[in-house]
């Protein structure tokens, strides 16, 4: 039977800056979704439409919620930074306590504090854009390793894109 791993902390850093966790602030975080690109083909003469899947992810667009106000989101507002969006899970069965890791590198592009009174907290949402490079793991296993600089698609360790770089002469 598989295992259950229930989340029971998050935390998003600046992975270069020591004493910049959030664990204490942060009330969510959203790792992206990973969307394959599809090539759409709709033959004049065929019977049906295909989206073919193709060996290349859609832009990944993370974000984060805090409590309050962070003023250090503002430094480098805009620009390409490398986080960490850390994750405590709990493996059910052994209560064992599973680490995740994404790391990221990215700009944050948006930020959104919300509507509130004095009489709540109020919060704010991050948005990333120009994500450039994505990992994530799950108790030290690689499950996706994504860099457009080096052109290198993991999934579970297997580079889905090395042939087509072999093809290119790269």
């Amino acid at each position: 039977m598989k295992p259950l791993f229930i989340l029971t902390a998050v935390d998003v850093r600046r992975a270069e800056v020591a004493g910049s966790s959030r664990a204490n602030v942060i009330s969510k975080l959203t790792i992206p979704p990973i969307r394959f690109v599809t090539a759409p083909h709709n033959p004049g003469g065929g019977v049906m439409a295909v989206d073919y899947a193709l060996p290349r992810v859609q832009a990944i667009e993370p974000a984060f919620s805090a409590k309050g106000i962070d003023p250090d989101i503002f430094s480098g507002f805009g620009e390409r930074d490398r986080w960490v969006f850390a994750g405590a899970y709990r493996d059910r069965k052994t209560n064992r306590p599973i680490p995740g890791r994404a790391i990221i590198e990215g700009a944050i592009v948006e930020w959104t504090p919300d509507e509130s009174d004095p009489g709540e907290f109020q919060g704010c949402s991050h948005q990333f854009k120009e994500v450039t490079h994505f990992e994530l793991t799950l108790d030290g296993v690689e499950l996706w390793y994504i860099d457009a600089d080096e052109r290198v698609l993991r999934r579970n360790g297997v580079d889905l894109f090395a042939g087509h770089r072999q093809a290119l002469g790269a």
